[in-house]
């Protein structure tokens, strides 16, 4: 079968299509033919090997494995004799390494896909909307009735971001360039502030959450804006820097909040079956709409992730013939 792989760390062009092994059924297996898959940071990350303090895990002088992806939706070819939940010709959407190939065996972290969304849209759903989800109701702790900004409304998190806290009854302020404005407000934003035109941290609005995905304010300009217990959840930071990327960012806001009552988190989403299914709720209620850029085949691979490393206003998709 046809994957994306890559023997050593560097820019897109270090992508090739090529065959690799068929993935091997397990008795807990679902053998997934994959339709859509969607690229993240953390994609470009892992094909940069950046950054280099996260060597550590992702391999010192080369990748530990050649394989790139992570969120996927297509079909159920074959499941394993010990799986219930599914059976052949199911349409479903999940995680696993390996996402840019033709098929997975997937033991976990997979469910249906609601019917009203294509494979494309399913496909941007597990890193970005688990991050969002993850970031407002465990670390943000969003109640009903708060105020929440999101600094960095556009891409995958930020605009489900925007969907996610007013579903859950908050009232959002979306931070992002002039060209994502329209777009902020179409997902349901109360307030977008264009960053090209104000700032937000000198407005008058106080938030109880603040999901900061573009990184670009420091503590010291963003808890003029925070009320006194607010809790900023880091989902990303400025990537410059070789050796600590968007970490440099996220240490300088987290040792900087122990000075007040409000509080500074950094966290990485986990995978989980459980907020998949909230995610795939949520989305067949129409309370969140995936958003998809552009799609690229799967042997523009490259091309998608050079994409991926300029500004993306809401995901892209690679979809495997």
């Amino acid at each position: 079968m046809k994957a994306a792989v890559r023997s050593r760390f560097g820019p897109p062009g270090v992508i090739a299509i090529e065959d690799v092994a068929e993935p091997e059924l397990t008795p807990d297996g679902v053998l997934v033919r994959v339709r859509a898959a969607s690229p993240n940071r953390a994609d470009v990350y892992a094909m940069l090997g950046r950054p280099l303090v996260a060597r550590v895990e992702m391999g010192l002088r080369r990748p530990k494995t050649p394989r790139l992806g992570g969120d996927y939706a297509g079909t159920v070819e074959a499941v394993g004799s010990e799986v219930e939940d599914f059976r052949p010709g199911d349409e479903v959407f999940g995680g696993k390494l390996g996402a840019f190939a033709e098929r997975l065996v997937v033991t976990d972290d997979i469910v249906h896909k609601p019917a009203n969304l294509d494979f494309a849209q399913a496909a941007t759903l597990p890193t970005a909307g688990v991050t969002a989800l993850q970031a407002l109701r465990d670390r943000g702790g969003l109640q009903d009735g708060e105020r929440v900004l999101v600094n960095g409304a556009s891409g995958g998190v930020g605009t489900f971001a925007i969907q996610i806290a007013k579903a859950m009854g908050a009232t959002v302020t979306a931070v992002c360039s002039s060209a994502n404005v329209d777009q902020a407000r179409r997902l349901g934003a109360d307030a977008v502030v264009d960053y090209t035109v104000d700032d937000v941290t000198r407005g008058d609005d106080r938030f109880d959450v603040v999901i900061d995905v573009a990184g670009s304010r420091p503590w010291s300009q963003l808890r003029r804006v925070l009320a006194p217990s607010a809790r900023v959840v880091i989902v990303g930071g400025p990537s410059t820097g070789a050796l600590l990327g968007p970490l440099r960012h996220i240490a300088g806001m987290r040792i900087a909040s122990l000075a007040g009552r409000a509080t500074a988190t950094f966290f990485v989403a986990r995978f989980n079956r459980p907020d998949f299914e909230v995610l795939a709720r949520m989305a067949a209620a129409g309370q969140i709409t995936p958003l998809v850029e552009a799609t690229y085949p799967l042997s523009r691979t490259a091309d998608a992730m050079r994409h991926m490393q300029g500004h993306v206003r809401s995901k892209l998709v690679i979809t495997v013939p």
